[in-house]
């Protein structure tokens, strides 16, 4: 204990003289600043007290920063980060604009809204920027970004309207088709074919499937082909075109081989059979089969998922719904369609031919509707 008390009293007196270096002495490049003494007291003599430094001092004296690295915590007022013009901008929004168009500024939406305008209601408009930080849920960062969103507001892209022309094969005139009084659209499967006839009013004339026992049989003969597809032709009613689905399988995916096959030979008889055979070459006369992409309808209708459409049933069961309930229907149905339709594309009722005659009935509206959006 003798030893530490010298010890400690010898490192107090050497700080005290270390202004004056001695003759053996290093002298001391940095010092520590001035420190008060503080005193140890011995614990075998308690009337001895060794002097040292004072810890807190200590402490304190290095943790302090340098005056030129202090920095104030607050920002500058927010007022004088704008010009009056822009003050004037932000300030007229925050309190004329309505909760519902306040959430179209960037961070506004949801409670920070609704909270601008009780504060507003409560406390009269805002006058100055600074004021703003008072509303809660909004401190100076947020602040900062709502009013450059009110100065510089973000442009929302025009939705991409998907041209028709883009997505019928072979193509054909805009005004010809504009002259079309009915459709019919056609829709393959692996074993079946559905139609929809649909007129120029939206209105559902025709609606039906019809299965076809050869399809995916065998060999694909083309004479058993031939008669499944003339089968369904025959019960065809007359229209001014026959659109025809146009599938999108990838040639790459090797595993869908026989099902792009199949598709194309059913495609090709259809284009046979409903084409006049003696279709004069004469430009001003157009075609009556046509193509139309199935993505075109997907996208359309909202169905895209990537690159996969997914099943209509639930965009045909909206349509059927709003066929009764609405004055102006999407597009209209006979009442005997809809008693048979009606439980047609439950999910939970898995029945034959319900996919096939749910994609040739949006293929027909999304005909007319993009045909119409193309000519606005």
């Amino acid at each position: 204990m003798w030893v530490a008390r010298r010890l400690l009293s010898s490192v107090a007196h050497n700080r005290q003289y270390a202004a004056h270096p001695g003759v053996f002495r290093r002298p001391q490049l940095r010092t520590f600043p001035d420190m008060e003494l503080g005193y140890l007291q011995c614990t075998c003599c308690w009337r001895s007290r060794i002097p040292v430094a004072g810890i807190e001092s200590l402490n304190s004296s290095i943790s302090a920063p340098c005056e030129e690295d202090v920095t104030d915590d607050r920002a500058a007022p927010l007022d004088a980060c704008y010009t009056s013009e822009q003050r004037h901008a932000i300030l007229s929004l925050l309190n004329n604009a309505s909760v519902t168009e306040l959430a179209c500024v960037k961070l506004l939406r949801g409670r920070k809204s609704v909270n601008i305008v009780d504060y507003r209601s409560k406390h009269g408009p805002f006058k100055t920027l600074e004021s703003v930080v008072n509303v809660p849920l909004l401190k100076h960062k947020s602040a900062v970004v709502v009013f450059e969103s009110i100065l510089n507001p973000v442009k929302k892209e025009k939705k991409v309207r998907i041209q028709l022309a883009k997505f019928i094969r072979p193509e054909v005139d805009k005004s010809w088709l504009e002259d079309a009084n009915s459709i019919v659209s056609l829709v393959c499967g692996t074993n079946r074919i559905a139609w929809a006839h649909v007129g120029r009013g939206m209105t559902v004339m025709d609606w039906q499937h019809l299965d076809c026992p050869n399809f995916m049989k065998g060999t694909y003969m083309a004479s058993a082909y031939l008669n499944d597809v003339s089968a369904v032709v025959s019960l065809l009613p007359s229209a001014d075109f026959y659109i025809i689905e146009k599938p999108s399988i990838s040639v790459q995916n090797t595993a869908l081989f026989p099902i792009m096959a199949h598709m194309r030979t059913v495609e090709a008889m259809l284009f046979a059979l409903l084409e006049p055979r003696n279709f004069p070459q004469n430009t001003n006369i157009p075609p009556r089969v046509l193509n139309m992409m199935r993505t075109a309808v997907g996208r359309h209708f909202g169905l895209m998922v990537g690159e996969s459409r997914t099943s209509g049933a639930e965009t045909v069961q909206r349509l059927m719904t709003e066929s009764v309930t609405k004055k102006m229907p999407r597009i209209n149905f006979p009442p005997e369609l809809v008693v048979k339709y009606r439980n047609w594309f439950q999910m939970s009722v898995k029945r034959g031919g319900g996919e096939e005659l749910c994609d040739a009935l949006l293929q027909a509206v999304a005909f007319y509707e993009l045909l119409t959006e193309s000519s606005a």
